[in-house]
């Protein structure tokens, strides 16, 4: 029978969150024990470090300037192939999708949407193709806090519930594994918002008792000097990746329960990550950032861990990984291979080292604080942005300056910006002919940049 499925991601989490990542605090101790069954990959990361549109390339596999969700507040286009149809159409899954959505909404940025169920049922036409079990918000933290809130389900009914949100919404998709007949193999989706922080409380809301459970933590280098609010919030943010990492273990006890565990493939990444209110004070910021709108490892590196099926073995890939390969390496789980329909590559095939001239390097697009790009490569960052123009407004550029450079192995954490030291004046034209290029291939145009 072919492979049970569970894509588990979390919503504003750093990589370095995670005990087999680095973390000093026993933290993550089911998905670490996941690691050491499975694949986990050290350098991950966000192709498009904001909800909305890192939703929509998890759902499509497509940029978000080719679907046109470049920021929050856009609906997913109804004319793009979904991973949901397909996964339906295709590879003959059932699917659940319990959590976030985020992507039935539309209208300006940070503004009420003309279209708007932010807080009302996502009717079944804007489901992204999941025609299964249902238990989601369109945005999860306008119906809920930390502790208690409401989804909809498949029928548009609401349903309330009380106790820790992560707690919740993990035992909606427990729900979902004791009512499953095994009558067709299943793709499920457990979209949580934490550790994301709560819009309205402007806090990170970890369990009760986070603060003292996590007193002892050690901040990160780069929030360590840059300052931010990490110094309050850290505790609470290290409280919600622990229940989201609990609430793991429970989903792989029911699985184990059910006689499922053996057949079922588990992927946990996150879709961007936290920086902390550190990195959005440069002069040109030209839009909107709090947490992760930005060219830097903190926004960009984001955990990734797959267990079961190919993916075993306690495996350690270091080599660069963009999360824009989730899709496709999903369907390539299912069965379905989706060729140049999607962007990325399948993971299995750089676990297999299979392609012995891929480019070790990954690329992102910044929207809303700017309108941005960048590349990441083992030994740099470089980064660009469009002068004057707003990241929540333009999609796309076609003149961009310089905005960083980073020297990786003298300057791990990002805190010094050679970008116009001329002893990188060579690497610094290197990178950005490189960047050039993936953006004309990308996105179909080869715009300007300016020192």
């Amino acid at each position: 029978m072919a492979y049970n499925i569970i894509f588990y991601f979390s919503d504003q989490q750093r990589w370095d969150t995670c005990g087999c990542f680095g973390q000093p605090l026993n933290v993550t101790p089911n998905l670490d024990k996941l690691a050491e069954e499975g694949v986990k990959f050290d350098n991950a990361f966000s192709p498009q470090p904001v909800c909305g549109p890192c939703r929509a390339l998890f759902q499509t596999g497509k940029y978000p300037t080719e679907t046109g969700c470049f920021r929050n507040n856009l609906m997913l286009p109804s004319n793009i192939k979904t991973l949901g149809e397909y996964m339906e159409k295709d590879a003959g899954y059932e699917t659940a999708y319990v959590g976030k959505w985020h992507l039935a909404s539309d209208g300006e940025l940070e503004k009420k949407p003309t279209i708007d169920h932010t807080i009302t049922a996502v009717p079944l036409e804007l489901r992204g193709g999941y025609t299964g079990y249902w238990r989601a918000a369109d945005v999860l933290e306008f119906t809920s806090h930390g502790y208690d809130g409401y989804v909809f389900d498949e029928n548009n009914n609401r349903i309330d519930f009380k106790g820790y949100r992560a707690d919740c919404i993990n035992q909606f998709a427990l729900d979902y594994l004791d009512q499953y007949t095994g009558e067709k193999p299943f793709f499920m989706t457990v979209s949580q918002i934490e550790p994301h922080h709560q819009n309205d409380h402007n806090h990170y809301e970890g369990p009760n008792g986070s603060k003292q459970r996590f007193a002892d933590f050690v901040l990160p280098e780069d929030l360590k000097a840059l300052g931010g609010n990490a110094a309050e919030e850290y505790p609470d943010y290290l409280g919600q990746c622990a229940s989201l990492d609990e609430n793991l273990g429970k989903l792989v006890s029911k699985l184990k329960e059910k006689g499922l565990y053996d057949n079922t493939v588990i992927l946990y990444a996150s879709d961007h990550g936290s920086h902390f209110k550190t990195r959005n004070r440069d002069a040109h910021l030209n839009g909107y950032d709090d947490y992760k709108r930005s060219c830097h490892d903190g926004c960009l590196h984001v955990p990734l861990v797959i267990c079961g099926g190919p993916f075993k073995g306690g495996k350690e890939v270091t080599e660069l990984v963009s999360t824009e390969s989730i899709p496709k390496t999903l369907l390539a789980l299912a069965g379905v291979d989706v060729g140049d329909k999607m962007i990325g590559e399948n993971l299995l095939d750089v676990v297999e080292k299979k392609n012995h001239n891929r480019a070790n390097e990954v690329y992102a697009q910044i929207s809303e604080s700017r309108c941005g790009r960048c590349i990441r490569t083992a030994d740099y960052m470089y980064s660009v942005y469009a002068p004057g123009v707003n990241g929540g407004e333009a999609a796309a550029s076609d003149v961009y300056a310089d905005d960083f450079l980073y020297d990786m192995q003298k300057d791990p954490w990002q805190l010094n910006n050679v970008v116009a030291d001329p002893a990188y004046a060579d690497v610094k034209a290197e990178l950005r002919e490189r960047l050039l290029n993936w953006i004309q291939h990308a996105e179909g145009t080869r715009p300007t940049i300016t020192d």
